[in-house]
């Protein structure tokens, strides 16, 4: 229960709504939503309607291979992330153990990277058909069949190598929470292991799946530099295509408004497929349901189901860019790559810092506040996570650059300078947009951890004569420390992944680890792009090993 709620109409006089933290949370809430509403104003707006043209042409091939892709992906991972979590929450096999953290190893590398790794690998001057050729003495690709690589189906598998985690970690969870007595009842009536899983385990762990799911499909939407490497049109390319190519944003922001009402929609019908479910332990004392050991055949059925998106997912792409980062050692001292880096640092840096201090401020004010506005708004600043970076930085860059350009234009006619564009010019929109597309993490890890600090702390504080800022400082950061050290990294760590954003929103000859990784790459130097990969991969593990000890 939130504090708001137990706090009485006494103890409120007690501690008064601070009006400066209740309006600093509404204008937090504005800020974070501005982008979402400015994608929509824009698009309904155009200077030059391309609508009719979208339609005629390009739109619906955009529309179909988004479909295809979020469905896809999101099936295939389903299916994957289910079938481990079920093995590993409820079997005992060969290296089952080590698996449990294993399958998590993936998360940490971006999905473009795993695109690179693939066609690295498996491209006709790759190593495999090179040593195919070699052995059966073929001589041209005339002589053989080989799977086309740059497709959207290996997008499919490499998207989903990368996502998977996201329902494995989520189902593991929902399975490891089952009572053990629904699974006796089941055994008792004679069900096999697989009617155990149909009939008892997935329908009770169905809200969880379906929200994993629904996030694979939106990271699926989210993604460009995939798709883009593959040559896959999608609504998230064509954002990029309409804008920088015929240089129209209107039709840009027309496309980002059906990326953003195609998102929506799939959050409103995953909430709305689970609407009527709710499950319940009757039992007064929780017993976990055993794990049962599979030995021979089974257990290395099992072990193999479970390595097998492991190695796909994180065992390839790491040695593939380990081996060429290896390969190309003197690139490690690449001025340009140290830029990167030095970029990336400070950039991710500050964006995650303010992200999580606009998170902390704007909990505490909406909890000192007690009024209904700042909760409704609170919310609906989480939609940022689901909007796609491309799509915020259609919202972010098109307002701001006029503000700016009325900005530098002010300041000349009043002092004579011409300051230059301050804002788009800067870093500045990207802090902004990585603070939009992550403040979810930041604001509910704070909302969470605030939720746990029982009212009789900060109102015996305001008793004492403490300030409301005293009362966070003194009462609450010690509380609620762990859990925003947490954010701090995560929201870091995504920021230092985001690629269309960064791409959408950099200043001119500003490279960031995620840009830098992605314009080699796209100019099939690996050997350059793989040093800044290991380094993107090593944060990511990092992100991956506190994900992992928080979930033990």
């Amino acid at each position: 229960m939130s504090e708001a709620s137990t706090i009485s109409p006494r103890a409120r006089r007690i501690i008064p709504g601070g009006g400066l933290w209740s309006v600093g949370a509404l204008v937090i809430a504005v800020v974070v939503m501005a982008p979402i509403v400015a994608v929509l104003v824009i698009a309904l707006t155009p200077r030059e309607n391309i609508w009719p043209h979208l339609i005629a042409t390009t739109l619906p091939r955009y529309l179909s291979n988004t479909a295809i892709l979020m469905l896809a992906v999101g099936i295939l991972s389903g299916m994957v992330g289910t079938g481990a979590a079920w093995l590993i929450a409820r079997y005992r096999f060969p290296f089952s153990r080590w698996l449990e953290w294993l399958l998590l190893l993936p998360l940490a590398i971006p999905a473009y990277i795993g695109a690179y790794a693939l066609v690295d690998l498996l491209e006709y001057a790759g190593p495999v058909q090179t040593g195919l050729r070699q052995l059966m003495g073929w001589q041209s690709a005339r002589d053989y069949w080989f799977p086309e690589i740059r497709s959207i189906g290996a997008a499919v598998i490499v998207l989903t190598a990368a996502l998977y985690p996201y329902v494995y970690l989520l189902g593991r969870a929902a399975f490891r929470e089952q009572s053990g007595a629904s699974e006796e009842v089941a055994m008792s009536l004679g069900t096999g292991a697989w009617g155990r899983f149909w009939r008892v385990g997935l329908p009770l762990a169905r809200p969880a799946i379906a929200a994993g799911m629904a996030i694979v499909m939106m990271e699926t939407v989210n993604d460009f530099g995939t798709v883009d490497y593959f040559a896959v049109q999608t609504l998230t390319t064509g954002i990029f295509s309409v804008w920088l190519e015929s240089n129209n944003a209107g039709g840009a922001a027309q496309i980002a408004s059906v990326v953003l009402v195609l998102v929506i929609l799939l959050v409103t019908l995953e909430k709305y497929s689970r609407r009527r479910l709710r499950f319940f332990n009757m039992s007064g004392r929780h017993r976990a349901v055993p794990r049962q050991a599979l030995t021979g055949a089974a257990g290395w059925l099992a072990f193999t189901a479970c390595a097998l998106p492991f190695a796909i997912g994180f065992v390839l792409p790491a040695g593939v860019i380990g081996s060429h980062a290896l390969a190309n050692a003197e690139r490690w001292a690449d001025p340009e790559l140290m830029g990167a880096l030095w970029n990336t640092l400070t950039v991710c840096g500050i964006a995650a810092g303010v992200t999580v201090l606009a998170g902390v401020f704007m909990v505490y004010g909406v909890r000192l506040s007690g009024r209904s506005l700042p909760r409704v708004l609170l919310p609906l600043t989480t939609i940022g996570y689901a909007a796609p970076g491309a799509v915020l930085g259609v919202g972010i860059l098109i307002p701001l650059a006029s503000v700016d350009h009325a900005l530098a234009d002010g300041v000349e006619a009043l002092t004579g300078v011409d300051i230059g564009l301050v804002l788009t010019g800067s870093a500045f929109a990207l802090v902004l947009a990585y603070g939009v597309r992550f403040f979810a993490i930041a604001q509910g890890a704070a909302d969470a951890a605030m939720g746990r600090v029982s009212p009789s702390l900060p109102m015996a504080a305001r008793s004492l004569g403490r300030t409301q800022g005293q009362v966070l400082g003194q009462v609450y950061y010690p509380l609620i420390r762990a859990s925003v050290g947490s954010a701090l990294l995560l929201v870091f760590v995504d920021c230092v992944k985001e690629l269309p954003a960064t791409l959408l929103l950099r200043p001119f000859n500003f490279d960031t680890l995620a840009t830098r990784v992605h314009e080699q790459a796209s100019l099939e130097n690996l050997g350059d792009a793989a040093p800044a990969a290991m380094l993107v991969i090593a944060v990511g593990l990092a992100a991956v090993g506190l994900l992992a000890r928080a979930n033990r």
